[in-house]
């Protein structure tokens, strides 16, 4: 068989494009989940760590330094495998979603911090002055100057994260890899694979663009 034939075989790219398809839906609907809740706990799990007391802050500590260091695919494994044996139990999607939602919200804990600590003190006293309780500070002061902060390393943050929703498959989740590499077995081909990879990459790469826009906006901004 030809190199074609054999990696860019159309016929059966075409056969499986369904099943293909499915993943894509399932790898996009992972990725959102991960990033829109993971986000939210990792804002509040910064706000924790910098304003709550001592021995919360210590939690949000461990907690971030923990998830940052462990290997997504020993969460996977561990939440997926080993939760059964104590009588808890979740589908493939949700121990997906919440390995990656755990290393994700750790990160982004991370990103704002150093948001919220780049903003100058003076911010928040002019706050206090004008008699603005804490929660207002936080959420109409401190919190947007955060993001626009925050926002070129989260998006890249989010990047890194959608492609490593490809890992859902040692779980048994219909993402996009498993899907291609079910429709490997079915048609003893390769070619699945490939149109999995390209897809990945139409997925992605705008993603990769935004990032560095974005950067170089923030870039811009700081220097004036």
């Amino acid at each position: 068989m030809s190199f074609v034939e054999t990696f860019l075989n159309w016929d059966v790219i075409l056969r499986v494009y369904p099943m293909l398809m499915k993943g894509v839906a399932n790898t996009v609907a992972l990725a959102l989940t991960v990033i829109v809740l993971g986000g939210i706990a990792g804002v509040g799990i910064c706000l924790v760590r910098l304003y709550a007391p001592r021995v919360f802050r210590w939690l949000a500590i461990a907690y971030v330094d923990l998830f940052r260091a462990i290997p997504i695919l020993v969460l996977l494994v561990l939440i997926y495998y080993a939760l059964p044996f104590m009588g808890i139990r979740f589908n493939s999607f949700t121990s997906a979603a919440i390995a990656l939602g755990l290393v994700f919200s750790s990160f982004t804990a991370e990103v704002f911090r150093a948001g919220v600590q780049a903003i100058p003190d003076g911010q928040t006293e002019a706050a206090e002055s004008l008699g603005l309780p804490f929660r207002v500070t936080i959420w109409k002061v401190i919190l947007p100057q955060a993001l626009r902060i925050a926002i070129p390393p989260q998006t890249s943050n989010s990047v890194a994260i959608a492609k490593d929703t490809s890992l859902a498959s040692v779980v048994a989740m219909p993402d996009l890899l498993k899907q291609a590499t079910d429709a490997q077995a079915l048609t003893a081909n390769p070619s699945p694979l490939i149109a999995a990879a390209l897809m990945y990459l139409i997925v992605l790469l705008p993603a990769v663009r935004l990032v560095s826009i974005l950067e170089n906006r923030y870039r811009r901004e700081f220097r004036h």
